[in-house]
């Protein structure tokens, strides 16, 4: 990944960025910086807080890291997977309903979720949702695409 160009962002991209992510993960970013970095050849761009990188742009569309979910505590947009989705969800494998323990009822298909872990409540992967969060545990079908996680290029990205 090469960077194609850096700027901070203005006070009124600051102050939809911050609001995005509250209503969609629960998290109040607390940063003195934001720099956004344009990156050539991927999907997505990202944004530094206070040169950390907690923050992802899939198109316009701003998301916690695994990084950034883990630094921060999320309540929203969360859902739970067992002890034995852990290896296949840390990489990158879809989710199954048969390895969701836990899901927040708020989500709706195609929102971007964080896929944590029960036992250390430790994020591992970004994911997109294919179902609504009711919906999301049973006994067989994907129901949650991952597009980020633990180990990928954007987890090991450094600028």
């Amino acid at each position: 990944m090469e960077v194609k160009s850096r700027h901070h962002l203005r006070a009124d991209e600051i102050d939809t960025l911050t609001t995005t992510i509250e209503q969609t993960t629960g998290v109040a970013l607390d940063a003195d910086t934001y720099e956004l970095v344009e990156l050539d050849g991927v999907s997505y761009d990202v944004i530094l807080t206070d040169d950390n990188l907690d923050v992802v742009r899939f198109g316009e569309e701003p998301f916690l890291t695994v990084q950034g979910a883990n630094r921060y505590d999320p309540t929203q947009s969360v859902v739970t997977v067992d002890a034995g989705a852990i290896s296949f969800v840390s990489n990158g494998a879809d989710v199954m309903r048969p390895g969701i323990v836990d899901a927040h009822t708020s989500i709706n298909a195609d929102d971007l979720i964080l896929i944590v872990e029960e036992t250390h409540n430790k994020v591992l992967a970004v994911g997109r949702a294919l179902v609504d969060g009711d919906e999301m545990i049973g006994d067989n079908g994907k129901v949650v695409e991952s597009i980020h996680h633990v180990g990928d290029d954007l987890y090991s990205f450094t600028v």
